[in-house]
């Protein structure tokens, strides 16, 4: 039971939360980057 308590503190919920949302932006931004969107076609392709 004294993890539930220190998870029910404020400031570690806080924390947590913001851990959390941090790693799901990182992997957002990396599958963003790595599907290639605005990226420069290669120039000759187009001929």
């Amino acid at each position: 039971m004294p993890v539930r308590e220190w998870l029910s503190k404020p400031v570690v919920r806080f924390v947590l939360n913001t851990l959390i949302y941090f790693l799901i932006m990182l992997v957002l931004f990396y599958l963003y980057d790595y599907s290639g969107i605005n990226q420069a076609k290669f120039i000759y392709n187009e001929f």
